[in-house]
């Protein structure tokens, strides 16, 4: 009995100094179910509640954590198999990649506005980039016949999306012309911070012929695919 009464006030000084119920068990090995009947008339004072609460904030954070890292590493090694499964790209395939790029992303010839030059946006480095190596190694055009256009909201830093885009195309960023998007501050777009580069256009000047060529490519997909 004397043993289990040094036990019960060893268990509410614990509690007084701010420990946890888990903390205390350590100390006092008793049941779960008798310390919490020691314990319910023991009030906390606000420095140990706030301890207290650090405490949890700190474990959940420590679980965010670990289940972010799980994620990661569950995201790393679809990705990493996905990257296996590609292997070598031959000519031909790289050649068809960019035609369904400009596809989807290039401006496209209307009959009633007569020609259309060969234009390509995008904000995706990635994308930009193969483009450009696909028009100088499959049109074979010469670099310094593409134009760059930048297109960024005027409440961005553009000077040093600017050299980020120049640096990634390998280009001079004098070559690099900026249009500015109106700011709306009611707008809830994300692309916004360190992170945001604007978007770019690739123009290649007389280029009609090469934008009708491209679109007879688009034809032949379709045709080979079965769609018309």
């Amino acid at each position: 009995m004397i043993e289990k009464t040094l036990e019960k006030l060893k268990a509410i000084k614990l509690r007084r100094e701010g420990l946890s119920y888990r903390e205390i068990l350590r100390y006092v090995p008793v049941a779960k179910s008798t310390l919490s009947l020691w314990l319910r008339d023991v009030g906390l004072a606000k420095r140990q509640t706030q301890r207290l609460t650090k405490k949890r904030l700190d474990a959940m954070r420590r679980g965010w954590e670990t289940i972010r890292a799980e994620k990661l590493k569950r995201v790393n090694t679809v990705r990493n198999r996905a990257v296996q499964e590609v292997s070598l790209l031959n000519t031909r395939e790289c050649w068809l990649i960019g035609i369904a790029l400009y596809w989807a992303e290039g401006a496209k010839e209307k009959h009633d506005t007569g020609a259309t030059l060969l234009k390509f946006s995008n904000s995706d480095v990635s994308m930009i980039v193969f483009f450009q190596q696909w028009l100088i190694q499959y049109l074979k055009l010469a670099k310094n016949h593409l134009k760059y256009e930048l297109y960024i909201h005027e409440n961005a830093d553009w000077l040093n999306a600017k050299n980020w885009w120049a640096r990634r195309l390998n280009v001079s960023s004098s070559r690099i012309r900026v249009y500015f998007k109106k700011h709306n501050p009611k707008t809830k777009r994300h692309n916004t911070g360190d992170r945001y580069h604007g978007l770019i256009r690739i123009n290649v000047p007389r280029s009609s012929h090469l934008t009708r060529t491209i679109e007879g490519w688009i034809q032949g997909i379709c045709k080979r695919c079965g769609i018309v």
